[in-house]
């Protein structure tokens, strides 16, 4: 069986290919670098990160760009002996405006190396590139109308691309416009038909995937009556905000649909999703009238789907702390210069630079959160000489919403060890306490939504800081309006006086404490 979701914690807008046994996953990354996340896999169940796309500071800069701004919904397609991948990189959001480009690259191997990247347009999100039969290709996406008596979603725009020139050719046409928000189109051919797989609702509790088809590649489209997949009808449903999907085929004529969709857990004020959106897989079938359907009936999503009948794949290995695909920074690469894993070997080194709520250059490696029963453990190692140095473990969603166990130094204590709680209307710093001096062990225990943290200082037992504290602002559902990332667990340093401080980590582990 394949068990969902396959793509565990923060893996939003899943795009997927299948070239001869391998199959390849690409998610959107946001604010997170490198961009544009990829995993592989040969049997669908084992998926192996093998890194990313953009990852040199020439073929992307973050730097400024918002939360949740950055990389949106990347397309992953193949032909002609080559990987392409188009994206969008959004450096305005939240209002009526979108300032954004659209970009390709390609590889010969989705391990890249990846080109330089084309711009190709500026006119809307979620790009997907279709490959015709012809060998001519078009570039789909959201055709966006930014002015105030106009529906924003204004369709799906489509241009042909002429790969020769390196740029977009002919005329632009609106090949399907609907009174739902539609977005994250793909477009693909099947038995004489045209036929878009569209994101419909919106990327929350109305989310939902649907079908249209035409015998003309530019219209008009039918639309299917029925949803292929959604949870907008069932808040009950353990999996929601299901769409977003992609379908792949395998090469035994299997169909499955690619898609993203959140795990919701009740809290105080309501359903939350500090995991964010994750990647889910389901069978998929066609039906005698020419639409696909899910397999096992219905429109919503499966826990667990039948596999494939193939050699299970091998389990990638364990990651070594600090290093591997898992781990990323914020809007800027990991460099020498603020992150490096040999001055001290065996340890990670980093110089405080700027505070958790910057947009341009923080000290911050991180992973994704896994699960909602896991504890997490680090040794700290930092003398902060000033009240404006810290150090130590985060959880972090964006600027306005993280918990952060830190060290830092008080004028009337010395060395000191407390909490430092964000969220989008305020910031507050609790359970402050001296520590003596030498590495100490820190550990966040995450159970649904409650979140405790705690220190062993030199061996002396684990001592609770601060008080429980709550997931609420770690999650999709609060403000400010966007929020499309997911929560990230890792080390950080401040150095707000740019003193220069350095501070040390080493043996960072997560251990599911999930109840079996």
């Amino acid at each position: 069986m394949i068990i969902n979701p396959i793509l565990p914690g923060f893996h939003p807008d899943p795009s997927a290919v299948r070239v001869g046994a391998q199959y390849v996953i690409a998610t959107s990354t946001f604010e997170w670098f490198p961009g544009i996340s990829l995993h592989t896999s040969t049997d669908l169940r084992t998926w192996r990160p093998i890194g990313a796309v953009l990852d040199r500071a020439d073929h992307l800069d973050l730097r400024g760009v918002p939360d949740s701004g950055g990389i949106w919904a990347p397309a992953l397609s193949y032909g002609d002996g080559l990987y392409w991948m188009v994206y969008t990189v959004v450096r305005t959001a939240g209002g009526p405006h979108k300032d954004l480009d659209n970009y390709l690259v390609t590889a010969p191997q989705p391990g890249g190396p990846w080109s330089d990247p084309v711009h190709l347009n500026s006119s809307g999100f979620d790009p997907s590139l279709f490959h015709a039969a012809d060998g001519r290709r078009y570039l789909l996406n959201v055709n966006w109308d930014h002015r105030a008596d106009r529906f924003s979603f204004g369709g799906v725009l489509l241009q042909e691309y002429d790969h020769r020139r390196r740029a977009l050719t002919g005329e632009q046409s609106v090949i399907f416009r609907s009174d739902e928000l539609v977005e994250g189109s793909h477009l693909f051919e099947r038995d004489g038909w045209y036929y878009l797989t569209l994101a419909e609702g919106g990327t929350g509790y109305h989310h939902g995937v649907r079908l249209a088809r035409s015998r003309d590649l530019r219209g008009p489209y039918e639309t299917d009556p029925h949803a292929l997949l959604t949870s907008r009808d069932d808040p009950g449903q353990a999996i929601q905000k299901a769409g977003h999907g992609q379908l792949i085929t395998t090469p035994a004529g299997e169909n499955f649909l690619v898609h993203l969709g959140s795990r919701p857990v009740m809290g105080r004020n309501g359903l939350r999703c500090p995991l964010g959106r994750e990647t889910f897989l389901q069978r998929v079938h066609w039906d005698a009238d020419g639409w696909p359907r899910l397999t096992g009936g219905g429109h919503h999503p499966f826990a667990e789907v039948p596999g494939i009948d193939v050699p299970e794949a091998e389990a990638w290995p364990a990651e070594r702390p600090f290093q591997g695909p898992e781990w990323v920074s914020l809007r800027v690469p990991a460099e020498p210069t603020w992150a490096d894993l040999t001055s001290r070997p065996g340890w990670l080194r980093l110089r405080g630079r700027e505070s958790l709520d910057s947009l341009f250059h923080q000290s911050l490696l991180a992973r994704r959160l896994p699960s909602l029963d896991c504890s997490v453990e680090v040794t700290v190692d930092a003398d902060p000489q000033h009240f404006t140095e810290l150090a130590g473990l985060v959880l972090y969603y964006n600027t306005t919403g993280y918990h952060y166990l830190a060290i830092t130094h008080d004028e009337r204590l010395g060395r000191v060890a407390g909490v430092v709680s964000k969220t989008p209307g305020n910031t507050l710093e609790r359970g402050r306490g001296a520590v003596g001096p030498g590495p100490v062990r820190m550990r966040a225990e995450i159970r649904r939504l409650r979140l405790v943290f705690s220190i062993d200082d030199a061996g002396q037992g684990w001592e609770r800081v601060g008080p429980e504290l709550d997931l609420d602002a770690l999650s999709d559902e609060i403000g400010p309006p966007l929020r499309f990332t997911g929560t990230m667990v890792g080390v950080c340093a401040q150095d707000l006086s740019r003193r220069r401080l350095l501070a040390d980590f080493a043996d960072f582990v997560v251990a599911d404490t999930a109840e079996r």
